[in-house]
């Protein structure tokens, strides 16, 4: 046999033994009917990071005053304003500079509910109270209005809850923010004593300004 037919056939048999080689290779695996799996999926959420707020809350929405302290020219009825709570949960950064707050407020004339004439605003006075203004000495209550019927016991207090009177205020906002400080004051309603007998109402707005 040539040398060139003998190469023929190893090379045949080179080719055969690689191809019965391939024809054996074992296939991959197949799952079982009703075989399961599991993957588990894990997240985590942090916290939404929400703006501070400064607001206002009123222990009461109403307030029923009653006789107390009259005398033979003027009727006088008293009575305690709802305790009022300034929260401020604000950061440093949150706060433009110089900021300041206070909370004012105003009365609405006293109306009779059978055709009285009203009373004025004017007759109408507070002495607010500081219960609780933190640490810093930084929050503080307004100054007494007495009313149009009595002497001032400052230069121009006697005016009555007319116009915005100050309750609680504080000049520095950033140095107070972070905390809630509450303020209460005592009404008085004080009248000609001869004012006409009847049920009055009279609504009493509080505002938070800064």
């Amino acid at each position: 046999m040539s040398t060139w037919n003998r190469k023929r056939l190893v090379a045949a048999g080179a080719a055969s033994v690689l191809l019965v080689g391939s024809a054996v290779a074992p296939s991959p695996a197949q799952a079982e009917p009703g075989d399961s799996g599991e993957v588990e999926v894990t997240v985590d959420i942090e916290e939404i990071q929400e703006p501070g707020v400064l607001a206002m809350s009123i222990a009461g929405d109403s307030v029923a005053l009653t006789e107390d302290g009259s005398t033979l020219l003027v009727r006088q009825f008293v009575g305690g304003l709802p305790t009022v709570t300034v929260t401020d949960t604000r950061t440093a950064d949150e706060l433009p500079e110089g900021a300041a707050w206070a909370v004012l407020g105003s009365a609405t004339d006293f109306v009779g509910s059978a055709g009285q004439a009203p009373i004025g605003a004017g007759h109408l006075g507070w002495q607010p109270r500081l219960l609780d203004g933190g640490e810093t000495g930084l929050v503080s209550a307004g100054e007494e209005v007495v009313t149009v019927l009595d002497e001032p016991t400052q230069p121009g207090n006697n005016v009555g809850l007319v116009d915005q009177e100050l309750l609680v205020s504080t000049f520095d906002s950033g140095a107070v923010a972070g905390d809630a400080y509450s303020v209460d004051a005592d009404l008085f309603l004080r009248t000609p004593a001869d004012v006409a007998a009847g049920s009055y109402t009279s609504t009493l707005t509080l505002s938070l300004f800064e």
